[in-house]
């Protein structure tokens, strides 16, 4: 029997890498920082251990015993303090990986992001061979960036680890894109920054999750894998899908993409300058997530993975409309 040690598993991506795992057969323990948690993960078959990514000895004895870990933990999101998302991106994920590898894992599997290439300018057809960017002004990805590098010097003879990269990860579940969006169109600050007609790369969570196990199995020491939907979609049509399988109806906003440009970057500086609470109404890592392009090349997943995606696009936004992420926006 297979087993493994799951962080985040309370969390989307991890709770659902959880079911999978379980019901596949395998032993699993999940770390697990409150009592919620716990509960949580506990009903999705998993064995909860009391903790969190600034404990490593707590790390340690979770993964004691199992073959792999997969480190789904990170701190999401456009805004907040460069100590915030170093303290749990960062710190938090390399005492994942001297708690795995002094625990004898012989795999650890790291949740990417393609979030860590971004600084400024559009991804197109990217892979993995495209650098990663510690230097970003957006803080998720600098950190994002700074961890991955962390998990790719940390593979070496009796300690392996694989990064697998999704993009725009959505499905049953959601607790980060339908919601933030269902928020933005209730306070009136949603709009279509460009127009949203530029071509983006997405995730079903089914196919991150295959992605993920696949990368444990089958990726190559030190490996690092895009796993995408396939074929890329039209920004604005994917997400109008997306929000109306929610019970949503999306707006006709447009932002011009300069306008947007130049508000993100002027909206940052004020906040910190003036330390105001909440966050701008526009950030630059928003601005690059909604108004530029994002296509993703997976020929490497694909062969050396086998990777292919287990869900398509038009079947998940119909079960979506059976099983909505969060309930319709109040009038």
């Amino acid at each position: 029997m297979s087993s493994a040690f799951v962080t985040g598993g309370s969390g989307f991506i991890g709770g659902r890498l959880i079911r999978r795992l379980v019901g596949e057969g395998w032993r699993v323990r999940a770390l697990a920082r409150a009592e919620a948690s716990a509960a949580k993960v506990s009903a999705l078959g998993a064995e909860p251990v009391q903790g969190d990514l600034s404990d490593p000895g707590s790390i340690r004895a979770g993964a004691a015993g199992c073959e792999y870990v997969f480190h789904a933990a990170a701190h999401l999101g456009e805004w907040g303090t460069r100590e915030e998302f170093e303290r749990d991106n960062v710190t938090g994920t390399k005492h994942v990986l001297a708690g795995s590898r002094e625990a004898g894992v012989r795999r650890f599997v790291h949740v990417g992001t393609e979030a860590a290439l971004l600084a400024g300018r559009p991804l197109v057809n990217v892979d993995e061979d495209a650098p990663l960017r510690p230097d970003s002004k957006a803080l998720y990805s600098s950190t994002k960036a700074l961890a991955e590098q962390a998990v790719r010097d940390a593979n070496g003879e009796g300690f392996e680890t694989v990064v697998v990269r999704p993009r725009l990860v959505w499905g049953p579940g959601d607790t980060t894109i339908v919601p933030s969006l269902a928020a933005a169109i209730d306070r009136k600050r949603f709009s279509w920054i460009g127009g949203g007609g530029h071509l983006t790369a997405t995730t079903h969570v089914d196919n991150t999750v295959e992605g993920l196990v696949l990368g444990a199995k089958r990726g190559r020491p030190g490996g690092v894998y895009f796993v995408t939907d396939g074929d890329p979609a039209v920004f604005r049509e994917f997400i109008s899908a997306l929000l109306r399988a929610n019970g949503i109806e999306p707006p006709d906003r447009n932002t011009p993409a300069a306008v947007g440009r130049i508000a993100a970057g002027a909206s940052e500086t004020v906040w910190r300058a003036f330390r105001l609470k909440g966050s701008p109404p526009v950030t630059r890592l928003a601005y690059w997530l909604s108004a530029q392009e994002c296509t993703i090349d997976i020929s490497r997943a694909r062969s050396e993975l086998g990777y292919e995606p287990v869900i398509t696009r038009e079947t998940g936004l119909e079960q979506l409309r059976r099983e909505p992420a969060v309930p319709p926006a109040l009038p």
